[in-house]
């Protein structure tokens, strides 16, 4: 040990154990303040740091407890306590190794423990620089700049130690948004504010090198970050603001229907497996086949179109004969081919009249349909094309039809609950955002049109090109269930995507999702639509392509288990419910539980960062955002208490109580 390090020894190792041990502290102090060669020390601080050399490194310990015991204390009739000769002890826990050598980094984890009996050293301040990776945040980017060049960052303050004055808490930025992360706190805890506050610390950035490849897509469920946010736009950085109300007005958010896939129709028609499912997967296929010019969809189309015309005239299913005529009106006229027409029901003497069809012509109609029938022909499957909402109605029927001239006479009893589902999809208000009509000569939005709006881009001369940096999907009009439907349809749109580009994971995007455990919950969902597939496979297989999950939650213990398994990165503010601790310890394993202790009685706009972005554990204070969300708490002496005549400024929505 060098002649500096005997300096700023404080005490010796009594006791050394696995996970923590306790240092006593040299006699004849009357404090546990020390005061050293270079500064004065608080070394028994909570959350402070001290070094124990060991060979070439030293041990780096938290201290998490001290304790006083005066040597009298045990005989009758003790006086007061003797500061200056009580004996007074640290107990700490060991979190990583520091080497000797200056510019060496420090590493999470002891592999090495000390003796009994081993120096206990303060920190000197650049021993704490190196362990909290207090360096330079920024690079110069690579090229040929005019000074001053320009800089990047490499690691992001987002607040200040409560323990070391003066310092900044900073996150590696490839570790923090390289992985999913997860902030979690009970309401009012300033969950919505740290989100804020690091998005605004991260587009701040004022010299050309600004995050414009970043790509945010924020799920919004209380409408509150639009405030926050929406000031960053300028100077590059982009920021567009998406609103959901479930309505179908031209400037409110849209999902065309043909955008779900079938899996989704499945959820969300709640389709049984054994006979709805088929009949539905056949019912999507017609939506494409019935829209399809190619000689080959022709032939498939008239085969399908001859045998429900046949099982309509002569299938002995409870429709009467006329509700069976104009059935097949319906098909000729909607769906015509240049054989298969309404004209041809005319040449056999039928002019939209069942009573005008006689018998002999009912025959030569149906062996000219006939004709049109062939062998081991397989329908399509669904390939998304656009189709109108009601076109579905009518497959529906159709593919049932299509079951019962196979013999399959029931088929239309077993899909009566899909049917009246799908109805009632049709008639809800809150659905009318899913609903597209395809009038004619109206260009329909593509699914690759539509991703790059989602994402931010346009397209200039071929190549896309970054408009906006956020994007916002202000969900807060509508209900969980149209929630979770959006969310997971965008969610498993944007990941295909990513998995099919090309190079892969060059264009990284982070799904912000405020409030997950309304929609990535443990339990099973109460909605058709189960969103935690996709996010669970997010979650795990995510990183290879560049998306990222950035969860916020007050109720961890709600989340889905897969989801916060794979999170590499915590912001923990206040928990208080005895599940969600208790999910957080299960979490995090290598966290003292002296460190979880604090996790109840955090004040507001306090937290506890870490994860593979920091080097240990650190309780902050979160940097300001400015300007704040939309999440204040309610002031309710202001509120309640006013002169008479004097009204709240507020507005209510018509038909927000419907």
């Amino acid at each position: 040990m060098s002649r500096d390090d005997r300096k700023r020894a404080i005490g010796k190792v009594v006791s050394v154990a696995a996970d923590h041990f306790i240092i006593e502290m040299h006699a004849g102090t009357d404090n546990f303040t020390v005061v050293g060669f270079d500064d004065v020390h608080y070394v028994a601080r909570l959350g402070s740091f001290l070094m124990i050399p060991v060979q070439t490194e030293y041990v780096v310990v938290e201290v998490v407890g001290l304790r006083e015991r005066d040597p009298g204390s045990g005989s009758a009739g003790a006086g007061e306590l003797n500061k200056a000769s009580s004996a007074k002890f640290l107990d700490v826990v060991p979190v990583g190794m520091l080497p000797q050598e200056r510019g060496a980094k420090f590493r999470f984890g002891v592999s090495i423990y000390p003796s009994l009996y081993a120096d206990a050293l303060y920190a000197l301040d650049t021993e704490l620089d190196r362990v909290l990776e207090i360096d330079v945040a920024t690079e110069t980017a690579p090229g040929l700049h005019v000074p001053p060049a320009p800089t990047r960052y490499r690691a992001l303050s987002i607040g200040k130690s409560v323990v070391f004055e003066g310092y900044d808490v900073k996150v590696k930025i490839d570790d923090f948004f390289g992985g999913h992360t997860a902030v979690l706190g009970n309401t009012g805890s300033g969950k919505s504010c740290t989100v804020s506050s690091v998005l605004q610390s991260l587009f701040e950035k004022a010299d050309e090198n600004r995050a414009r490849g970043a790509t945010f897509v924020v799920f919004d469920v209380n409408g509150e970050y639009s405030q926050a946010l929406s000031p960053l736009a300028g100077n590059g950085i982009g920021v567009n603001r998406l609103i959901l109300d479930g309505s179908a007005n031209a400037n409110r958010f849209r999902l065309p229907h043909w955008f779900l896939d079938q899996s989704e129709w499945e959820l969300l028609l709640q389709a049984s497996e054994r006979t709805q499912i088929p009949v539905l997967r056949t019912a999507l296929g017609l939506t494409g086949l019935f829209r399809a010019k190619s000689p080959e969809a022709l032939v498939i189309k008239e085969h399908f179109m001859a045998r429900c015309i046949t099982e309509c005239f002569r299938g002995a299913d409870g429709d009467s004969p006329v509700a069976k005529f104009h059935r097949v009106v319906s098909l000729l006229q909607k769906y015509p081919t240049e054989d298969l027409n309404v004209h041809l029901l005319r040449h056999y003497g039928a002019n939209f009249q069942y009573g005008n069809f006689q018998n002999n012509n009912l025959e030569a109609f149906l062996s000219k349909i006939g004709e049109k029938l062939r062998d081991d022909v397989e329908l399509p499957s669904y390939d998304r094309t656009p189709f109108a909402f009601d076109d579905l109605e009518e497959c529906l029927d159709f593919a049932i039809l299509y079951e019962e001239s196979h013999g399959n006479r029931q088929i239309r009893d077993y899909c009566s609950q899909m049917l009246t589902r799908f109805k009632s999809l049709k008639e809800r208000p809150d659905f009318r955002f899913l609903r597209h009509d395809l009038p004619e000569g109206v260009l329909v939005p593509t699914m690759e049109s539509f991703l790059q709006g989602l994402l931010g881009l346009r397209i200039v001369g071929g190549l896309a090109v970054k408009q906006n940096q956020i994007i916002i999907v202000d969900m807060n009009a509508v209900e969980d269930e149209v929630v979770e439907l959006v969310s997971s349809v965008l969610a498993r749109m944007t990941f295909r995507l990513l998995r099919q580009a090309k190079p892969r994971n060059r264009f990284p995007v982070h799904l912000l999702l405020e409030e997950a455990h309304r929609y990535i919950s443990e339990a099973p969902s109460r909605y058709a639509i189960d969103a935690n597939r996709i996010y669970e496979r997010i979650a795990k297989e995510g990183r290879k392509y560049g998306l990222f999950l950035f969860v916020a939650s007050q109720r961890p213990s709600e989340l889905s288990k897969t989801v916060l398994s794979q999170c590499s990165n915590f912001v923990v503010h206040r928990i208080q419910n005895p599940d969600d601790l208790s999910q957080i310890r299960q979490m995090t394993p290598f966290i003292s539980d002296s460190v979880l202790k604090r996790l109840p009685s955090l004040p507001k706009q306090h937290a506890l960062v870490f994860g593979t972005s920091v080097n240990l554990p650190t309780t902050f204070r979160v940097r300001d955002a400015n300007p704040l969300p939309e999440s204040d708490d309610a002031k309710i002496r202001d509120l309640w208490f006013h002169k008479e005549g004097d009204a709240a400024n507020i507005r209510f929505r018509a038909d927000a109580a419907r």
